[in-house]
């Protein structure tokens, strides 16, 4: 199997203190997976040039806000924080603050005439620029904007610190060829560009060499996969060539496009073992009407054959979704339909959100723009009745045995019940008990936990008698992070009280 081209990041004389100590970093991500992986190779390119991870957010040399320009108050939420940042900059000699991602692309100057304190604007295209421009920044002593209008090298080539020890992201392509009337990403990321198979199967070769379990593909459409070098049935094929890779016990995807989720694609996850029964096929509009203005290329009827399809062969999938609540020109009967879609397509959840006008889109200069009242009464409606589904869709679940990973981020023992958390195969998140006296997980390793309540984004694990433990590399590697960073086993961290080291799979709080 081909290894991996790595970028060279060289060591940067900006990373050193004037006492020859390395200068501490910490990174901020809001939006999306995409940003979440992003981070991480922000995080990598920065550690390669010397810097280190601060201990906490509020002690570090250099600030890294990593934005998303998805959501309305995507800018507001940006300079909110800078404004924070800059009383902070001013009691520290030599801090510097850096803007990154998807509204630094589209904003660009503009975000230096706003918060001129800050030293750093770099875009979605050049992420491993960022410790030259913050040692060019420091030596001219002024801000640095550079945004490029093309790829500069592919994120996945750039070094990486993992938040995770027992999951991985993996980019297959940047970019996206659609054209929604509500999305900027397009313009922001650019046209879709697909690594090729050898090199994404390298990569994920590498995170299993390194402990990793579990992996998620990522790409704006990632069934799409494929199209720059002309093979329409890549993806499906991509799938399959993770059920060869020895240890790899986990894969999931996001997001498909319906319009491109095609039979192939259903039978590879059907017939591959390691592709967890767990699908995100967002739905935005269960209008016809809307879809067509949206540029969806795919109708009600389409969206829901292909869940009865991915269930007649995946029985049991757990399936989500994103919806869009009042688009322009969305009338009540419009509305209707949606919450017809969401009834008969039984979401184990959704990522609800109210129609935000977004500057340099189609939709924003749309006529019929539904007001606020009338966005946020429809938006009620439609989270009531899919908390309603979810709780059904989970008090189904009881009585079932699953297995559980544990995760970092999920995995801290509650101190009133005494529960530990992970994720089942399809995703749902699970709150299990540990029997007294019983062996504790570590993150990355999975137990047997058989479900005994439900609530609509959880599900309970109290009943012990199917517990087990099934120690993993995952959780070896977990252990080896632990020696590494605090110089004792985890066990014994835990076991005098020592303070817990997040390294889980990051929580992303979607619609912040």
């Amino acid at each position: 199997m081909p290894t991996v081209e790595a970028v060279k990041i060289e060591s940067s004389p900006a990373a050193i203190r004037p006492d020859g100590s390395p200068r501490s970093y910490t990174v901020r991500t809001l939006g999306c997976q995409m940003n979440v992986h992003d981070s991480e190779r922000m995080s990598g390119s920065l550690e390669a040039a010397g810097y280190v991870a601060a201990d906490s957010a509020d002690d570090a040399d250099v600030y890294v806000i990593n934005t998303c320009a998805v959501r309305e108050n995507a800018a507001n939420k940006l300079y909110g924080n800078l404004g924070m940042l800059a009383a902070v900059k001013r009691e520290r000699a030599g801090m510097q603050i850096a803007v990154g991602g998807c509204l630094a692309q589209k904003d660009q100057g503009d975000i230096v005439e706003k918060a001129p304190w800050v030293d750093v604007v770099f875009g979605t295209h050049n992420m491993g620029s960022l410790p030259t421009l913050l040692e060019r920044a420091r030596h001219n002593e002024e801000a640095q904007v550079e945004i490029l209008e093309a790829l500069e090298v592919f994120p996945s080539t750039l070094p990486t610190k993992r938040d995770s020890a027992s999951s991985g992201w993996v980019s297959i392509s940047v970019g996206c060829n659609n054209t929604c009337t509500f999305c900027i990403v397009p313009s922001l990321r650019g046209k879709e560009k697909d690594r090729r198979p050898g090199d994404i199967l390298a990569e994920v070769q590498a995170l299993v060499d390194d402990g990793a379990i579990e992996v998620t593909l990522l790409g704006q459409n990632v069934n799409t996969y494929g199209v720059e070098f002309g093979d329409r049935q890549a993806f499906g094929k991509l799938l399959r060539a993770m059920g060869e890779i020895d240890g790899l016990e986990r894969v999931r995807f996001t997001s498909p496009h319906p319009a491109a989720f095609t039979d192939d694609v259903i039978a590879a996850m059907a017939e591959t073992h390691n592709v967890m029964p767990s699908l995100h096929m967002p739905l935005q509009s269960g209008s016809d009407t809307v879809l067509k203005a949206m540029r969806r290329s795919y109708r009600s009827k389409k969206f829901l054959g292909i869940l009865d399809d991915v269930r007649a062969r995946i029985p049991g999938a757990a399936i989500t979704t994103d919806i869009i609540v009042g688009f322009p020109g969305e009338t009540e009967e419009d509305f209707e339909d949606t919450l017809r879609v969401v009834e008969a397509s039984r979401f184990a959840s959704a990522f609800t959100f109210q129609y935000s006008i977004r500057p340099g889109t189609p939709a924003a200069t749309m006529d019929h723009q539904i007001p606020k009242e009338v966005v946020q009464e429809r938006y009620e409606r439609l989270a009531a009745l899919q908390e309603r589904i979810s709780l059904e869709e989970n008090q189904a679940q009881i009585g079932h045995t699953v297995e559980v990973l544990v995760q970092a981020s999920e995995g801290r023992k509650d101190g009133a019940t005494l529960r530990l958390s992970g994720r089942a195969p399809d995703n749902r998140l699970v709150h299990f008990a540990v029997p007294n006296g019983a062996d504790e997980p570590r993150p990355g390793d999975t137990v047997k936990a058989t479900i005994t309540a439900a609530a609509p984004h959880f599900l309970i694990a109290d009943d012990t008698a199917a517990y087990a433990v099934r120690r993993t590399r995952a959780g070896d590697a977990w252990d080896r992070r632990q020696a590494e960073s605090c110089g004792v086993p985890a066990g014994t961290a835990a076991a005098s009280g020592g303070r817990a080291v997040n390294l889980g799979l990051p929580t992303l709080r979607i619609g912040e």
